[in-house]
């Protein structure tokens, strides 16, 4: 990130890079298309022709359908190397079928509906919520994908897969995964806090404008729990306060405002090697299409949205025995390691996703990481996309923007303490693993490597 300096109170926490409160990015390993894909590289089921569009396009097509289909809607993927809308549909009602290829999609009838797999996710929460698991609705599968990293042993394992099988066959699939969940602290340029046992470093992720017109930035709200007042260096003065903070529960964000009501709080991410990605709306993510994860860690790096609405459940860090669950969560293979929470995740063209959340692995062996979308975390604290009083561009979209449907979902994570082991988990064993739908190092509008087809800047990150 390119860190601009101003007058002391004056400068605002760039967006773009990563912090920590000491955890472990969620990370799980990235599979290829052909595992969801049948011979002729269709998703299985498939029917029709349907028209080409951008990834971005993807979310508003989605929509579209989720109102056009009502209750035969089952979700839906974007298909990367097609560059399609894949949507999936449960009944055998031609005129459902025929409306949607009409919208413009491929149509892909399936055994699961929407209300089943949500019906399902809330018995696993009911049945299941031990620490170490998460689970979410994979649409190209159309099953629940369950997930338990290496903790999950003994009676918590058999206690998991009983839940897992109780579902009925065709309703969900087993994973282990070899490494740990845990939350990392970040977003953004690198924030820093004091609080009970030492400092905890986490991450800006997007700057806002609060309800009352005052600057703010959201971050991950495990940040938000475990301090109160925090400042761009480390040493340094606190220069911003939690306004409100959300973990565990229905999300993890935090909002943050900025003491000095003149503060100039820019909406960009600061993407290193001088780079910056002017952020200019709030977005959906859709499962397929390919994101960004800015990190103070770890720098840039990209991946594909893998679920929507996960649950995930951590060890809680405050009560041995117990689990903090966090529903609502975006799903993905992008990679991150302690020091990233909070950070941004964002599209090439300047659509905010997500804010970091946690997860299990590292970047060099791979892994899942959960985010907060932005969506919801505006809707729920009355902030507006952009800069603050001191200027910046004030982007008044994404407020009343609704989040995805799908299952009871969720992300989670503890405060990353500084004492808080960063768990590094491999590539996950054991399992169906659930497949993407492209050549992963594609760009997710299907325009050549290293160039974008709408003017905005061109982004390589690593995985």
């Amino acid at each position: 990130m390119s860190h601009k300096r101003m007058p002391r109170r004056k400068a605002a926490m760039a967006v773009g890079g990563v912090a920590a409160l000491g955890a472990a990015a969620f990370l799980l390993p990235h599979a290829s298309a052909s595992q969801d894909a049948g011979d002729d590289g269709r998703a299985p089921g498939a029917t029709g022709t349907a028209r080409t569009l951008r990834a971005t396009d993807a979310p508003d097509l989605d929509a579209r359908l989720r109102e056009l289909l009502g209750d035969a809607f089952a979700g839906s993927w974007y298909d990367n190397g097609r560059q399609q809308l894949v949507v999936n549909v449960v009944g055998g009602d031609d005129d459902v079928i025929v409306r949607a290829e009409k919208a413009g999609a491929v149509v892909r009838q399936v055994a699961n509906s929407a209300a089943e797999l949500r019906a399902a996710a809330r018995t696993l929460r009911a049945e299941a919520a031990v620490p170490g698991t998460s689970w979410a609705v994979d649409p190209r599968t159309d099953k629940i994908l369950v997930t338990a990293d290496s903790t999950v042993t003994g009676a918590r394992w058999d206690r998991l897969r009983s839940a897992v099988r109780g579902l009925g066959p065709g309703m969900a699939t087993l994973k282990k995964s070899a490494g740990t969940f845990r939350t990392f602290a970040s977003g953004g340029d690198a924030i820093f806090s004091r609080a009970q046992g030492g400092s905890v470093r986490c991450s800006l992720g997007f700057n806002v404008t609060a309800a009352d017109g005052s600057p703010a930035f959201l971050t991950a709200g495990h940040c938000g729990v475990a301090a109160e007042r925090w400042s761009d260096t480390e040493a340094g003065e606190p220069t911003a306060t939690v306004d409100r903070a959300t973990f565990p529960g229905e999300g993890d964000f935090s909002l943050v405002t900025y003491d000095d009501p003149g503060t100039r709080a820019p909406s960009e991410v600061d993407a290193g090697d001088g780079r910056t990605v002017p952020i200019n709306r709030a977005a959906e993510a859709t499962v397929g299409q390919t994101v960004f994860r800015m990190g103070s860690t770890t720098g840039l790096h990209d991946g594909r949205v893998t679920g929507l609405d996960a649950t995930v459940n951590f060890q809680s860090e405050t009560d041995p025995g117990g689990v903090d669950t966090v529903t609502g969560l975006i799903q993905t293979d992008v990679c991150a390691e302690p020091g990233d929470s909070g950070g941004p995740l964002f599209t090439q063209d300047g659509g905010a996703l997500g804010l970091t959340s946690g997860g299990s692995g590292d970047c060099t062996g791979g892994g899942e990481t959960f985010f907060q979308p932005v969506t919801t975390a505006l809707r729920a604290t009355g902030a507006t996309l952009g800069g603050g009083a001191g200027g910046g561009e004030d982007d008044r979209a994404g407020a009343d923007e609704q989040s995805g449907a799908g299952a009871d979902s969720g992300s989670a994570s503890g405060a990353d303490s500084p004492s808080g082991s960063g768990d590094v988990a491999g590539p996950g064993a054991g399992g169906d693993p659930v497949g993407g739908d492209g050549d992963p190092s594609a760009p997710s509008d299907g325009s050549r490597p290293g160039a974008a087809d709408d003017g905005s800047p061109a982004l390589t990150g690593t995985r």
